[in-house]
C-alpha cells in the first residue's frame, strides 16, 4: 500500500505516468488510473475502476467499484457515479475500425449523481445536481436539478441539490424538506433561490 503525500493507493491498484492526483484521494484494490488522468482532491475511486487517458475527475468525486471513466469524460466537483455505471465514447464502434479521433465529451456537472448500472451515452451531459435512477439509459442532455429514469430515460420530476424530490406549489415553488433551501420552477428549468 502507498500513503504518501495524503493519497492512498491500494497495492493491487495501477498509476500510470503523468497523472495528477490531489491530496486526500483514495484508489482501491485492482484499479488502473491511466496516464494524463487528472483526480481532484478527496476522491474515492472504488474496486476495479479503469480511467482512460486524460478523463478529469473535480473534487470529492466518488466513484463506485466496477466503473469504467472513458477518454471524453469530465466529471464536475461532488460527482456520484454508482457502482457498475456505464459511460461511452464512441456513438458507433466497431471492433475493426479504429475511431480514436471520434471521441465525444461528456461533461457530468456539480453535484450530479449517477445511480447503478446507468448508462450515459457519449456526447450527452448531465446537468448540476441532476439524479439519474439505477439502470436508466440516458441519450440526451440532462437539465440541471432533472430526476431521470428508464430506457430511454425520461424525466419524471425535479430533486433539490440533497437528492431530495420537489413538489412544486401552483406558485411554481419548491422547499426542500432536509435543508429548507427554496427552488423555483421557470421555463422548464429550476433556480435555486
Amino acid at each position: 500500500m502507498i500513503n504518501s503525500n495524503n493519497i492512498f493507493v491500494h497495492e493491487s491498484a495501477y498509476i500510470d505516468e503523468g497523472c495528477e492526483i490531489g491530496e486526500g484521494t483514495k484508489i482501491w484494490h485492482f484499479s488502473h488510473i491511466m496516464s494524463r488522468c487528472k483526480i481532484g482532491i478527496g476522491c474515492n475511486i472504488g474496486q476495479n475502476v479503469v480511467i482512460s487517458p486524460d478523463v478529469v475527475l473535480g473534487n470529492n468525486v466518488k466513484v463506485q467499484n466496477n466503473v469504467s471513466i472513458y477518454t471524453g469524460v469530465i466529471c464536475e466537483d461532488d460527482v456520484f457515479l454508482g457502482p457498475s455505471m456505464v459511460f461511452t465514447n464512441i456513438t458507433n464502434p466497431r471492433s475493426a475500425i479504429i475511431r480514436k479521433d471520434q471521441y465525444k465529451k461528456t461533461v457530468v456537472h456539480k453535484g450530479a449523481s449517477i445511480g447503478a448500472n446507468a448508462t450515459i451515452i457519449c456526447g450527452n451531459n448531465i446537468g448540476q445536481y441532476a439524479l439519474i435512477g439505477a439502470g436508466a439509459v440516458v441519450t440526451k442532455d440532462v437539465p440541471p436539478y432533472a430526476l431521470l429514469v428508464g430506457n430511454p430515460a425520461k424525466q419524471i420530476g425535479w430533486v433539490s441539490e440533497y437528492g431530495h424530490r420537489l413538489n412544486f406549489s401552483k406558485e411554481d415553488v419548491a422547499l426542500c424538506s432536509e435543508s429548507g433551501e427554496k427552488y423555483k420552477l421557470f421555463k422548464d428549468q429550476v433556480i435555486k433561490l
